[in-house]
């Protein structure tokens, strides 16, 4: 029998996967990988008995391959809150899925385990950038401001250590990053003890955001606004943070970072679009309207999108949001 942890590379998958095994620990093969790499279950050679345990990438996006898993006799565990599509009922599947635009799988697996590593799922959250919902969950349960304020940098660093076309774009391979915070039962311990990859993650986010900061909007108007980032390694790495501090900067209004990309000589972009905080909807149905989209409704990406369609995309998110 193999165990199988199956998450997404960025922060809430990380820290779903932290507390559980922080929980219940087990050896595994951990199988991730950047944040867009989300079809994470191809490839596996999954047979009787394996158990998998799979953590915040969509449902909708790996049916087939979850199929597959439950008729050879496999034991899943999955939780999310991207698109789920119908369902699957099976004796070996265990579901907790949650699309709300108020939730990420940290919050999900909180739940599940009754609040026993908390600090953790408050990281996941900050990393979502679910910034009121992490306080207004950490004030609930007395945990002190600037304790928050240390777990929102946290949960922003390791988010952004997921980003990149490549595991190369990345500091750290989110496996190994998942290793070095699982010595750690608090993150508040690990933010103390002066990892020198907390170090890392926080001086290439403040220099890669810097950079973003300096880009002007190719579409700006008072419902939405656009930005197209170089095709260099930094952007690559920053493009998704930077919708979300975008976002909260300017909470009424949507927002889309496109960074330049090749794919097989075809020059086009990587699309990260964050709905705005005050109307947190309908992200993943414009992603959706493009065939390598998808996300959920606060926040949405398009993996590759063609330079022949940047004007019809400008055109379908300022008209998704002009209201």
């Amino acid at each position: 029998m193999t165990i199988y942890d199956v998450f997404n590379g960025d922060a809430d998958g990380i820290c779903s996967l932290l507390q559980l095994r922080l929980q219940n620990p087990k050896e595994s093969t951990l199988v991730t990988g950047v944040k867009r790499n989300i079809n994470l279950l191809r490839g596996l050679s999954i047979e009787k008995g394996d158990e998998l345990t799979i953590l915040d990438v969509s449902l909708l996006k790996n049916r087939l391959e979850l199929d597959n898993a439950l008729a050879v006799g496999a034991n899943v565990f999955y939780a999310d809150h991207h698109q789920a599509g119908d369902i699957p009922e099976h004796p070996n599947l265990s579901v907790h899925i949650n699309p709300s635009a108020e939730m990420c799988t940290g919050l999900i697996i909180n739940e599940y385990l009754e609040n026993k590593h908390l600090l953790w799922a408050l990281t996941a959250a900050f990393g979502d950038n679910l910034i009121d919902r992490a306080n207004n969950l950490g004030n609930d349960h007395a945990i002190e401001p600037k304790q928050l304020a240390l777990l929102k940098n946290l949960g922003t660093f390791i988010n952004y250590n997921g980003y990149g076309s490549s595991l190369e774009d990345l500091f750290f391979h989110p496996a190994e990053l998942f290793k070095t915070l699982l010595a750690y039962t608090s993150p508040l311990d690990f933010i103390a003890d002066n990892n020198p990859a907390f170090t890392t993650l926080e001086e290439g986010y403040t220099s890669d955001l810097e950079q973003a900061s300096n880009t002007t909007a190719v579409q700006h108007s008072t419902t939405t606004a656009a930005f197209i980032l170089p095709n260099q390694r930094w952007a690559r790495r920053v493009g998704g943070v930077y919708g979300n501090d975008l976002a909260n900067k300017h909470p009424n209004r949507a927002h889309a970072v496109l960074t330049e990309q090749t794919n097989n000589d075809n020059k086009g972009y990587l699309v990260s679009i964050r709905a705005p905080l005050t109307n947190k909807v309908n992200a993943d149905t414009l992603a959706s309207q493009f065939p390598t989209g998808g996300g959920r409704k606060g926040a949405a990406g398009i993996n590759f999108l063609p330079e022949e369609k940047l004007t019809e995309f400008l055109q379908c998110l300022e008209a998704q949001y002009k209201t």
